[in-house]
């Protein structure tokens, strides 16, 4: 059975940095496109970023492109997000999700992703 565990969520204040990490236990991580998606109260799930399983390709949402940063480490079959100058409006539980995908691309829907974490709360205080 494939599990994704997402770490590294907090309480932060506004200004500050987190890094969320998630671990895919699959044989072949380095098949699979992964991405982040953040679901606030009431809110629909939204994506936020995405990497190709080579990394050489990676997608963001547009009001997290310049603050956030997307890379994996497929030796340690880790994603990472990397969540920089962090706003109140970033409060969300953050998912992750992995893709089969052999190509080098990345795709951005929700419907896309077969398998999901069970989330990290990130909070931040203004």
């Amino acid at each position: 059975q494939v599990q994704l565990v997402e770490s590294g969520g907090g309480l932060v204040q506004a200004g500050d940095s987190l890094r969320l990490s998630c671990t895919f236990s699959v044989r072949t991580f380095n098949t699979y496109a992964m991405a982040w998606f953040r679901q606030a109260p009431e809110k629909e799930r939204e994506f936020v970023a995405a990497i190709s399983r080579s990394g050489n390709s990676t997608e963001y949402a547009d009001s997290m492109k310049g603050r956030f940063s997307i890379s994996r480490d497929n030796a340690k079959n880790t994603v990472y997000l990397q969540m920089n100058s962090l706003k109140p409006e970033d409060t969300a539980f953050y998912y992750c999700a992995a893709e089969f995908n052999m190509g080098d691309y990345v795709r951005t829907g929700p419907a896309s992703y077969d398998d999901w974490g069970q989330g990290t709360q990130v909070t931040v205080s203004s």
